[in-house]
């Protein structure tokens, strides 16, 4: 699990990221790249780490489920993945 910090951290910047995101376009449109040198560091997508659901682990994210390898490992063997199962031959 990851620290409550972390998270939150997380969760702030995703809050700037979604309140600045129509203003950044709007002023890298116009080619204002002096005024975009001024808004806050965090309103920048490069910022945000992909991190799971379910743990806030950020290493070993699937994308297409949103969680972590040893997640998807755990509930895929559990069956509560739909349409996953462990592979044999």
């Amino acid at each position: 699990m990851a620290k409550k910090s972390v998270e939150a951290r997380q969760k702030k910047r995703e809050a700037m990221v979604a309140k600045f995101a129509e203003k950044k376009a709007a002023l890298k449109a116009a080619g204002d790249f002096a005024a975009l040198d001024l808004l806050p560091k965090n309103a920048s997508y490069i910022r945000l780490r992909n991190r799971c659901q379910l743990t806030g682990r950020p290493k070993g994210y699937m994308r297409h489920f949103g969680i972590c390898r040893n997640q998807f490992r755990d509930m895929a063997l559990q069956g509560k993945i739909p349409g996953v199962r462990k592979a044999s031959w």
